[in-house]
């Protein structure tokens, strides 16, 4: 089933300074959404497959607008959907879900070993959602556990439609200092991982 799109809207944000004093580097968070049409909104369907389709188009497509956006590597990210109210939650879950990550890793064309956080919820237009964000090879590392907070459309999605957004950083949280597993430690790692291998 092809996708049916409305408009496809990308923000990004570099940040320089959080809290209290300057960050280390800059940070770059990328968000692109698309608002398309629901093609299973109004009735209940067992088979959500078509939907499975649609996430694998849009997330090979909105991960390589993102990348473009982004110019660098890709160290978090994150995915989520907006469901309008002629459809159902499980929409948003087959939406984001069986396909449209293993796409966005298929186009970031790194290792991506950790599942992409996902967020999914009903809205009227204007709805706005928390995009969690984590890693993309190693879901305990910390330093990464981030948010982009309330992304939204100011007219969708419509009550027959969706809004799928993808969500890339080229870093992590502002001056993470809770402890647990850095990049430091990830990097030491993968390193004595490669070194066995020969």
């Amino acid at each position: 089933m092809a996708v049916e799109i409305r408009k496809i809207v990308t923000t990004r944000e570099d940040v320089d300074f959080e809290g209290f004093t300057k960050t280390e580097k800059t940070i770059r968070r990328v968000t692109v959404a698309a608002v398309i049409k629901n093609p299973m909104a109004g009735r209940y369907v067992e088979d959500l497959t078509p939907i499975y389709e649609i996430g694998e188009e849009l997330g090979a497509r909105l991960c390589a607008i993102g990348m473009e956006e982004l110019g660098a590597p890709v160290e978090n990210y994150g995915k989520a959907c907006i469901i309008g109210m002629d459809g159902e939650l499980e929409h948003g879950g087959a939406m984001l879900h069986p396909k449209l990550g293993y796409s966005m890793r298929k186009v970031i064309g790194l290792p991506c070993r950790a599942l992409i956080p996902g967020n999914k919820k009903m809205g009227n237009p204007g709805a706005k959602i928390d995009i969690p964000l984590g890693f993309r090879d190693e879901a305990a590392l910390r330093t990464h556990y981030d948010t982009i907070p309330e992304v939204g459309i100011f007219d969708a999605p419509r009550a027959g439609e969706m809004v799928v957004i993808i969500a890339l950083t080229d870093g992590g949280r502002p001056h993470p200092r809770i402890g647990g597993v850095n990049m430091g430690d990830y990097l030491a790692r993968i390193a004595r991982e490669e070194a066995e291998k020969t």
